[in-house]
């Protein structure tokens, strides 16, 4: 018997039940939202509940509870926030717009075509094995690709192949442990760099996982990272919409400088530094009133930190008639900027600094949410979707 056509009306009635399972607490059927008690948690186990649930679940002491899907126990110290769901409620709206609206979407149609360009490769990770990563990055010199994520053991260490050859960074209170992983990057020299916005610091790890040095400047909120050619930092802290430079010794686990380097950004979060240039892209996150208007705005920088040029989403707008929500930003080993949009679930290609605003997809298809973006020796594009987990190599 041959499959029949959904119907556009239940099509669409499918997408909207969906769309309330997503942002919904599964227990109470509220709406998840940025405020205490509704704010999304996740369980070390992987499933989301909201604060007010948890801390129900954990009774009047609120220290051990049961996860009501798949009963594994926890405490209610290890649970942590849901950080896609929380930045997908930032581009849905304080007010409760839709999912589809807020993306851009309209209303099921099918994805375009693959571009000719560049073909999903390899997948890595996925359900179980990463939980809602937050950070990708790649060494340059082995390779090797770096994920950090919420699971127990919060780095994952994969090979070129694929192979998943090193987990750790433990979650606990001890200096070297890692709370709550936001974004990661590899230096020269091997050195995994790790922001902490559970105790707002900075944490290196040399290449066996050992813990080499917490960094505690008086950061606000640490957030993106990216190493330079020298295998110093490039650092946004997102509270303080500042820019720092850390240069250190990690092996001989010693802090050199902690330099701020620009100041008044508008939430700074995803940062990337070219490797051949020195440039800094960073994507600043815009605050609004009303429905829908939160935005982003991608700065480039160059290797003196002079502001070069600038791109909202305003201006991308102009351009591509669809919202553009940027995450996650990288340069290719041309100096080109790429940048990943939640909102069209896809990766785009700007250009160098001087052609802005060149708008050229590079990947439209088999995205979920897409969060993290690195550019590999070999040209391959890495992506981060903590949509379904995973990591995605595109090569052409």
């Amino acid at each position: 018997r041959s499959a029949q056509p959904v119907p556009p009306r239940r099509r669409m009635a499918a997408e909207d039940e969906a769309e309330l399972s997503l942002l919904e607490c599964r227990v109470c059927f509220e709406r998840y939202g940025p405020g205490r008690e509704r704010r999304p948690r996740n369980l070390p186990c992987g499933h989301v509940l909201c604060q007010g649930c948890v801390w129900a679940l954990g009774g009047p002491e609120r220290r051990r509870l049961e996860c009501p899907f798949c009963r594994r126990a926890c405490s209610s110290a290890e649970t942590s926030d849901c950080l896609p769901l929380l930045q997908l409620l930032e581009v849905v709206g304080p007010d409760g717009g839709s999912v589809s609206s807020a993306l851009g979407k309209s209303g099921g149609g099918a994805a375009g075509p693959a571009p000719a360009g560049l073909g999903l490769r390899q997948v890595l990770g996925g359900w179980g094995s990463l939980v809602n990563p937050t950070g990708v990055a790649v060494c340059r010199r082995s390779g090797r690709l770096v994920v950090a994520h919420d699971g127990k053991k919060r780095i994952h260490v994969f090979s070129p192949s694929g192979f998943c050859l090193q987990r750790f960074g433990e979650r606990g209170e001890a200096a070297n442990d890692i709370k709550y992983p936001l974004d990661v990057t590899v230096t020269l020299d091997g050195h995994v760099v790790v922001t902490d916005g559970g105790d707002r610091s900075v944490k290196a790890f040399d290449g066996e996982g050992r813990g080499v040095l917490a960094v505690r400047e008086g950061f606000c909120l640490p957030w993106g990272l990216d190493a330079t050619p020298e295998s110093e930092v490039i650092l946004t802290d997102s509270e303080a919409g500042a820019l720092y430079r850390l240069t250190a010794d990690f092996k001989n686990r010693k802090l050199k400088k902690c330099q701020m380097i620009w100041s008044q950004l508008m939430s700074p979060r995803g940062v990337a530094v070219s490797q051949t240039s020195g440039a800094v892209a960073v994507i600043e996150h815009l605050k609004a009133q009303g429905r829908n208007n939160s935005s982003t705005r991608v700065k480039i920088f160059s290797a003196e930190m002079d502001l070069v040029s600038q791109m909202d989403s305003f201006g991308l707008n102009l351009v591509f008639p669809s919202k553009i929500y940027t995450t996650a930003v990288a340069f290719d080993k041309e100096g080109r900027v790429i940048v990943t949009d939640v909102c069209s679930q896809a990766v785009i290609c700007l250009g160098k600094p001087e052609e802005f605003p060149i708008f050229n997809p590079l990947i439209s298809h088999g995205l979920s949410f897409p969060v993290g973006l690195t550019h590999m020796a070999n040209n391959s594009l890495v992506v981060l979707d903590s949509g379904d987990h995973s990591v995605k190599i595109y090569s052409s």
